[in-house]
């Protein structure tokens, strides 16, 4: 597994975003993504903000019906000693392992799939009817883009959106 961090640069697909080196943030994610997959977790997001020992990885971890305090403690205990092997930076770092929030945009497919017949608000990249924003149920996921029920104003309508027309989503969180 640390073998990953000698290869040259490639992209992982992940979703990850980053404040600092896109390299770093990769073997980042190459070196805790299957460490957290034998715990029953997934790799949400990796960020890294501050510079030199002020160095700070935050690592987002998800998996279905939700992440514990005891499952980010599990995590940061099984992934700290690898990064430490791993060394991604030549100074000491914070290491961070939470809960991605639930009112997070959403990165990736499996975020939308998640979110299938909830409510979702959706930004646009161009508005549509004169509207930037969409507030609906989500009823389809495909891998061009997905199907949003949206019943106020009324009379109910269904909007079909590709991916590249969203500029950003997330759940509509209700207490």
């Amino acid at each position: 597994m640390f073998d990953l961090l000698d290869e040259p640069f490639k992209e992982t697909g992940l979703g990850v975003s980053v404040k600092e080196s896109r390299p770093v943030v990769d073997r980042i994610s190459e070196v805790v993504s299957p460490i957290l997959w034998a715990l029953g977790l997934e790799l949400v997001d990796v960020v890294c903000v501050g510079q030199g020992v002020r160095s700070v990885v935050r690592v987002y971890i998800d998996k279905p019906g939700g992440v514990t305090v005891e499952d980010c403690g599990r995590a940061h205990l099984a992934i700290g000693p690898a990064l430490d092997v791993a060394d991604p930076f030549p100074h000491a770092y914070t290491l961070e392992v939470s809960s991605p929030g639930l009112d997070r945009p959403f990165k990736r497919i499996q975020d939308y799939r998640r979110a299938m017949g909830k409510q979702v608000s959706v930004k646009l990249k161009q508005p549509i009817a004169g509207q930037w924003r969409v507030v609906g149920t989500l009823t389809e996921v495909n891998e061009q883009g997905v199907t949003v029920v949206v019943s106020d104003p009324r009379p109910e309508r269904t909007i079909n959106l590709e991916f590249d027309s969203i500029a950003e989503a997330r759940l509509v969180v209700t207490f």
